[in-house]
């Protein structure tokens, strides 16, 4: 049987390992320790907070370590998932489908985003426990126009909480994320080997032979018939250039802006993350509590229960760019341009709900969905596979999203690593 390593258990890595486990002898190599939801009260950490310690955005990692955040020059605040599960665990289970830009190259995932929907719980139960402040967002966007829908989320969410903790690792176990695939795929014979961060992917002669990977002190070389890189906007354009592969200098972000206002026990910060969105052509917009402006931000240091949130998500330019660690990514004249909208309408909305412009305030520039450096073409619509990659060396990640698709990804990127899988066993 051939040996298949895919690198990382997020969203793409779960999803193509359980496909082709059975078939293949698949390894699995995550960078991260297993996943570990943060389960102290969030309290204890707003009286922290108040002592004057959290100053940078960075030390989130102190206490909830599975959030790998860095900063890029012009202060944006960038965030992702370390550990098994990857970014699935720290997002808000999001199931919205965004494959309009892979429509317009021929590419059509119907069959796969089915498939997906049979094997994992999707409703928006949520929306009859919404709080009064979520139902006056949701019923003012309507009266706006602005078409309001209810956010369908993986998970059991009629079981819901409230404790605030979605993207603290949902410790009810509400929420659905990829290490209920992984384990599936253990469970049938894959392995799963933790701390093992891949360098670079050994290639000669034109094909993959393995991947170099640090667990521990010292690397390791682990040999494999087909790799399948899958370690997110971040890592895998850093290990494709590590391997001498270049990317294209088209990294986006989606990144988040927040307006907020101060209401008497509001309860967004126990209310489910992102309950509805807003679509527009260029940014959506959502309810949503931003617990990194809340601990860091100045703006913010009100109690949790008194503020209410808009989220900003915006569809940006890809202009970015991924060198080992380290992120270049600005916001272009025409990305601002686009958030100010956002924000505009933000202020709308709020005044439509009887709020002042001088009782609104901004949150922290942050972002948590990147991709887009090895982008998928006209080319590609039928192998899913760049000509610039060895034969054996596919990628089933956010890296071949053609443009920013301004929303959560998770689902659509589970949708393409499928389709990769399907392609692999045929």
């Amino acid at each position: 049987m051939k040996k298949v390593l895919v690198i990382g258990s997020g969203a793409g890595g779960a999803t193509i390992a359980r496909d082709l486990q059975g078939k293949f002898d698949v390894t699995v190599l995550e960078a991260g320790r297993p996943f570990r939801p943060f389960r102290y009260p969030l309290n204890i950490l707003e009286s922290l907070r108040k002592t004057g310690l959290f100053i940078d955005e960075r030390e989130i990692q102190w206490f909830f370590p599975v959030m790998q955040v860095r900063k890029t020059s012009e202060k944006m605040v960038l965030i992702n998932g370390i550990g098994t599960g990857g970014t699935t665990t720290i997002a808000t289970g999001n199931a919205l489908r965004l494959d309009r830009e892979l429509k317009k190259i021929g590419i059509d995932l119907s069959d796969e985003f089915e498939s997906l929907a049979r094997e994992i719980p999707i409703s928006v139960s949520h929306q009859k426990h919404w709080r009064e402040s979520t139902r006056l967002f949701f019923d003012t966007c309507k009266n706006m126009g602005l078409d309001p829908v209810p956010t369908p989320k993986m998970g059991h969410y009629d079981k819901c909480r409230h404790c605030g903790k979605c993207i603290f690792g949902c410790p009810p176990k509400v929420k659905w994320d990829s290490r209920q695939f992984m384990d599936d795929a253990v469970s049938h014979g894959a392995v799963l080997m933790t701390g093992c961060r891949v360098q670079k992917v050994v290639i000669e002669n034109g094909e993959a032979k393995g991947v170099i990977a640090r667990r521990g002190l010292a690397p390791v070389f682990y040999p494999a018939d087909m790799v399948i890189l899958c370690a997110g906007g971040f890592g895998t354009p850093a290990i494709l250039q590590n391997s001498g592969i270049a990317c294209k200098s088209g990294l986006f972000v989606d990144p988040v802006l927040c307006v907020a206002a101060e209401q008497k026990d509001a309860g967004q910060n126990r209310e489910v993350a992102m309950p509805f969105v807003v679509q527009r052509e260029h940014f959506m917009l959502s309810p949503y509590f931003d617990q990194l402006s809340f601990f860091f931000n100045k703006e913010w240091r009100k109690p949790g229960r008194n503020i209410l949130s808009l989220m900003i998500k915006l569809a940006d330019t890809g202009n970015g760019t991924v060198s080992g660690k380290k992120v270049e990514k600005i916001l272009s004249t025409e990305d601002r341009t686009r958030l100010q909208q956002g924000i505009d309408l933000c202020k709308d909305i709020f005044l439509k709900m009887g709020f002042k412009t001088q009782d609104l305030f901004l949150g922290t520039l942050n972002a948590g969905h990147p991709g887009g450096m090895l982008p998928l073409t006209e080319k590609e619509t039928h192998t899913f596979h760049h000509a610039d990659l060895p034969h054996n060396l596919y990628i089933a990640d956010s890296t071949l999203l053609p443009k920013s698709p301004g929303n959560p990804p998770i689902w659509t990127i589970m949708a393409m690593a499928r389709r990769v899988g399907r392609l692999l066993k045929q």
